[in-house]
């Protein structure tokens, strides 16, 4: 479900979500992040589009400040991967 891109991403930062590591492996990031339904967006705009489904709460946030939020990861090739 998520390509080899994500899955490395997640892997990388996913320290900047949560206090100490919940996967050591390429396995256990791809299963962890199937098990919490994280998403992947094509675009800043998709992001925002997905906070605002989510009826998180973006009163006085920018574009910069919503790519800021723990749960939304860079992929590094235009995509975010949001945790839920």
């Amino acid at each position: 479900m998520f390509d080899e891109k994500t899955v490395q991403c997640f892997l990388e930062n996913q320290l900047q979500l949560y206090p100490e590591k919940v996967a050591e492996t390429y396995e256990e990031a791809e299963n962890f992040l199937e098990e919490c339904m994280a998403v992947v967006v094509d675009s800043v705009r998709e992001v925002w589009e997905f906070f605002e489904e989510e009826g998180v709460d973006m009163e006085g946030a920018d574009e910069e400040g919503i790519l800021e939020a723990d749960e939304v990861f860079e992929i590094g090739d235009g995509r975010y991967l949001i945790i839920e």
